[in-house]
């Protein structure tokens, strides 16, 4: 069976301001699989080097599990995203 060598495999944890945590969501990002999970991070970066939020909804995919996680969230709430990447072993 051939390997997708451009999926990768996200699992995005969110912590809140106040301390509460989100997550974590497995979330699945390749050419046939269309996922917001590398925007989400960007745009989270992109904000916190000064420029205004202009994205609230994100959609994180899980293809193994059939799940669609929807997240609407104010980045502001936000004070820490770790999202951990398990790469593919390369055939």
């Amino acid at each position: 069976m051939a390997k997708d060598k451009g999926l990768t495999n996200h699992e995005i944890t969110i912590a809140l301001a106040g301390g509460a945590i989100l997550g974590p969501f497995p979330a699945t990002w390749g050419k046939e699989f269309v996922s917001d999970v590398r925007e989400f991070t960007r745009d989270y970066d992109s904000f916190l080097q000064g420029n205004k939020q202009t994205r609230f909804k994100y959609h994180l995919h899980d293809p193994d599990a059939h799940v669609s996680h929807s997240l609407v969230i104010s980045f502001e709430n936000i004070t820490a995203i770790y999202d951990r990447v398990k790469l593919r072993d390369h055939e």
